[in-house]
């Protein structure tokens, strides 16, 4: 059974310094810590973890470890969902991922931001913005998706992206920071290289 959540999401809180929040941080640490150890043939036992570990979990997802979270319980995966090594993702508010996304090695997901005035940042205030990921998206190796954002269905983020805004369905984007470079056509789909005689 999930722990019930104890951080304020999307608001602002005084959460880099709070022992609630701190004491959940190692809970979740400790597990990602037992799964980013398992072997790589223990697929039940680090699909056990994973149950334990997140908010809403759909059919056939993998986490190539190493994973690392904040606290689990905020996210939310759909079916069909494959992040490979190195996915970072810091859930102080939730994140949602849809069904069929793929997402590359060394990408990060935060929902973190901590205050510009430099003495409410020293004071531990942030706030935490949710993010949501589409159906359909493939995120390129080493992006970061930053609070708040949102990405439409379909659509694919270029590695190195830095995504400071939301990014609509059925396109390209790409960039520091990310910014839509095209749409997704049926050309896409036709001159991709595999068995192109024998698409229809």
């Amino acid at each position: 059974m999930h722990r019930k959540p104890v951080v304020p999401l999307n608001c602002f809180f005084k959460g880099s310094y709070e022992p609630a929040y701190e004491a959940e941080i190692a809970k979740c640490k400790a597990v990602c810590h037992r799964y980013n150890r398992l072997p790589p043939r223990a697929e039940g036992k680090r699909q056990k973890l994973l149950r334990r570990l997140l908010g809403r979990m759909g059919r056939q997802v993998t986490f190539v470890p190493p994973f690392w979270c904040d606290y689990g319980y905020n996210i939310e995966v759909g079916d069909r969902f494959y992040a490979n090594h190195g996915l970072v993702v810091q859930d102080g508010a939730k994140v949602r991922f849809g069904s069929d996304v793929f997402i590359a090695p060394h990408c990060v997901v935060t929902t973190a931001e901590h205050a510009v005035d430099p003495q409410l940042r020293k004071e531990g205030y942030e706030v935490a913005k949710p993010v949501t990921v589409g159906s359909n998206v493939w995120i390129g190796a080493g992006a970061v998706i930053l609070a708040g954002v949102t990405i439409g269905d379909n659509t694919v983020i270029g590695a190195g992206s830095v995504v400071t805004r939301s990014v609509p369905a059925n396109v390209v984007a790409a960039g520091v920071p990310c910014r839509v470079l095209r749409a997704v056509t049926e050309e896409d789909r036709l001159r991709y290289p595999m068995d192109t005689e024998n698409r229809v």
